[in-house]
């Protein structure tokens, strides 16, 4: 299923009216199982571009797309996975796994096997009856992405899901994350500050100007593994990319 947004600006109201605009005139497409990053500054507008797709927000002009049927609020096709994994500190692993299941009316046999099938793909097979506090960070984020899968969208979200991590656990999670979203042939939109993380992880980057944030450069990774970022990132190949991306914004930084 493919994502795409087709001359949108965004205007957030403020005391004095509709006089902040976060993104102006953004245009792209995200293909079918295609992995896209998006990079940019610091209050670009990078995550109100996943807001919209997931229907949180409305477009001020121009229309958000999913496989060509416009996002008019919050719908099932979509899956959203942001900064901190939000488990619910009372329910074990599977029972967050499968609340969206849940709440869908999703019966319980039908639940449980679905939520213990993300779990093993998501190398997490062992520790259903945990509890969150009882898993490390890493751990914790692979049963956000269990729990995104589960309700199988179409369309996956991610708003840096790596951020708050430690480097070795940072590397190991987009390895795993990479590999078990190319298994799955997801959509994917990612929404990253780490410029290496954008090579590693993705087909194409867009790279945002400052706010409103309109797209400067569309750079086409074409390095292999993209299912395997630990591959990628001995290729010599990745650091030239991510200069790339910087120089984009470098210039966009000296023409303010």
């Amino acid at each position: 299923m493919a994502l795409e947004f087709r001359g949108v600006t965004k205007q957030f109201a403020t005391n004095s009216g509709w006089d902040l605009t976060a993104i102006r005139d953004v245009t792209f497409k995200v293909n079918e199982g295609e992995f896209v990053s998006v990079v940019g500054p610091s209050g670009c507008g990078k995550s109100t571009l996943l807001s919209m797709t997931a229907g949180l927000y409305q477009p001020t002009a121009g229309e958000v797309l999913v496989s060509e049927e416009r996002v008019t609020g919050p719908n099932d096709h979509v899956g959203f996975m942001l900064q901190k994994d939000l488990l619910l500190p009372w329910r074990n692993i599977v029972g967050n796994v499968e609340f969206g299941l849940e709440a869908r009316g999703v019966p319980k046999g039908p639940r449980r096997e679905r939520a213990m099938r993300e779990l093993q793909r998501c190398h997490l097979a062992g520790f259903e009856n945990h509890y969150p506090y009882q898993l490390s960070g890493g751990m914790r984020q692979r049963a956000a992405l269990a729990r995104t899968l589960a309700v199988d969208p179409e369309i996956i979200l991610l708003d840096e899901p790596f951020s708050a991590l430690d480097a070795q656990t940072k590397l190991l999670l987009q390895d795993s994350f990479a590999t078990t979203i190319a298994e799955s042939g997801k959509t994917t939109l990612l929404i990253t500050h780490d410029l290496a993380e954008a090579v590693l992880m993705s087909d194409r980057i867009l790279v945002l100007s400052e706010r409103p944030g309109s797209i400067i450069a569309e750079i086409k990774v074409d390095l292999p593994d993209r299912a395997h970022p630990l591959r990628r990132r001995v290729m010599p190949e990745v650091g030239e990319y991510a200069g790339q991306i910087f120089r984009h914004l470098k210039l966009e930084e000296k023409a303010i």
